[in-house]
């Protein structure tokens, strides 16, 4: 019998799930089947990306990597060279230019009228732990930038560009990746139960793909280093998956029809033209998504399991239909440190409902004593003296409530009262969420992933009729 997670661990539906009608389940691999650490990793990217820049002549050798700056669903403006935290309907509620905070006055008078939206060529999303050596080499570009141009460079996009251009040359040169392999001990966050996870899946009766976006090369040596010392004796990652396909080019592998290639020689990583069925325990480079539902015919639609929001999720789900699995590492310090608080939270609640009938109390005085229809002063200044008293008690539990998470940005899901633009992504694109593929044992692959009733601001009022 598999014991119950701790909440943390949980799997959240946004969409009812049927697991057991899932007929194959697809997985990225970084920082979804393998996770990083995210200093180590970040912190090489960091690094890599800098010195480049230094060999171009800009002045950025002394720039140091900070994990703890950034998290994830933060937004690019590279109108104005910010990074900002927005609401699900895009107003911005936490602003740094460069790495220094906006105060209120300057963030309300800057986005007075600036909605986010991440259509616009303004605004780039951060989608996945990729994006935090990005965004700390970014903002503090920007604070070099502000006091003398930096070469090449003749506003906020173009930097961004500029670092966008030298972060992906440190991942398409194999610097970074060589670096890992070097000594993966360093970089990867081992997980033991991930074994179990597929191999219950595959007993169920599900084909598992494995679809990255990394070379053969390092998806083979990355996969034995993290997950053959946890398989039965005799076997090895390679018999979990019934196919494999590596440089997939995500997300055009779910959006156009790219040719695919099977590996013909595994060690020196040469490719041969493929057309026809996908055959079991092969290793193919590149193709595309269509080829996995003709794999499939009518037995079903696919599971896809990542953690990128935009090129594994929002993509096959909106391109395909297919059924959707966000990975997002970050939920299990956030829960864990929302239910550290929630005795904190309760009394937060308790408290705002007391303002709230105060301010009730004190709107209907002012009124009355407006038209002359009772009230007195005293009454008006002890009821106003109360709002003050529960704002002093309030004030300190609600910045606490603001900062759990991350202490400049505060919850991933949440921007103040209201959920954030990263959750109003995960709650259209994300039939699941979790924290890491092992948690998907739990409700076992013929579990029923029930979505909770959705909430509207009017709740309250039918349960207290």
């Amino acid at each position: 019998m598999i014991e119950r997670p701790p909440p943390e661990r949980g799997v959240f539906a946004n969409r009812t799930l049927n697991m057991r009608a899932v007929p194959a389940v697809g997985y990225d691999m970084d920082y979804t089947l393998i996770h990083y650490r995210v200093e180590e990793w970040e912190g090489a990217a960091f690094r890599t990306a800098r010195d480049l820049l230094v060999s171009r002549g800009w002045p950025v050798a002394d720039l140091t990597f900070d994990p703890g700056r950034f998290t994830l669903g933060l937004v690019f403006d590279l109108k104005l060279g910010n990074v900002v935290k927005a609401t699900r309907f895009g107003y911005v509620v936490r602003a740094v230019h460069g790495t220094t905070a906006l105060t209120f006055d300057q963030q309300r008078d800057i986005y007075r009228e600036t909605v986010v939206e991440l259509s616009e060529p303004r605004f780039e999303f951060m989608n996945t732990l990729f994006e935090l050596s990005r965004a700390d080499l970014f903002t503090q570009a920007v604070d070099l930038h502000d006091r003398h141009p930096l070469p090449g460079v003749t506003s906020y996009a173009d930097l961004y560009w500029a670092v966008d251009a030298a972060l992906s040359e440190t991942h398409l040169t194999g610097t970074l990746k060589a670096e890992i392999l070097t000594d993966p001990d360093r970089f990867v966050d081992l997980d033991p139960a991930l074994v179990p996870t597929l191999t219950d899946q595959r007993a169920a009766g599900k084909q598992l793909l494995l679809i990255t976006n990394s070379d053969w090369a390092y998806t083979q040596r990355m996969m034995a280093y993290a997950v053959d010392r946890f398989c039965p004796d005799g076997s090895s990652w390679r018999d979990l998956f019934d196919i494999v396909i590596v440089s997939a080019n995500k997300p055009a592998f779910f959006a156009k029809t790219d040719p695919i290639y099977r590996v013909v020689d595994e060690e020196q990583s040469l490719l041969k033209p493929h057309t026809g069925p996908l055959e079991s325990a092969t290793v193919y480079f590149g193709g595309n998504a269509q080829l996995i539902e003709h794999n499939l015919g009518q037995a079903g639609v696919p599971l896809y399991v990542g953690d990128h929001l935009f090129g594994d999720v929002h993509v096959s789900k909106d391109v395909l239909r297919w059924r959707t699995a966000l990975i997002a590492r970050e939920l299990e310090d956030e829960i864990g440190d929302a239910i550290d608080f929630a005795p904190r939270q309760r009394e937060l609640e308790v408290l705002m409902a007391e303002k709230v009938e105060a301010e009730y109390r004190q709107a209907v005085l002012r009124l009355s004593r407006r038209t002359g229809t009772g009230g007195t002063a005293a009454e008006l200044a002890e009821t106003t003296a109360l709002v003050g008293r529960l704002d002093e008690r309030i004030a300190p539990l609600a910045r606490a409530s603001s900062e759990l998470g991350n202490p400049i940005w505060g919850p991933l899901m949440r921007a103040g009262n209201d959920k954030s633009l990263f959750a109003r992504q995960v709650e259209r694109y994300a039939d699941v969420y979790t924290s890491r593929v092992s948690n998907l044992r739990q409700p076992t692959p013929f579990g029923f992933l029930r979505a909770a009733r959705g909430s509207l601001p009017h709740d309250d009022a039918g349960r207290n009729g």
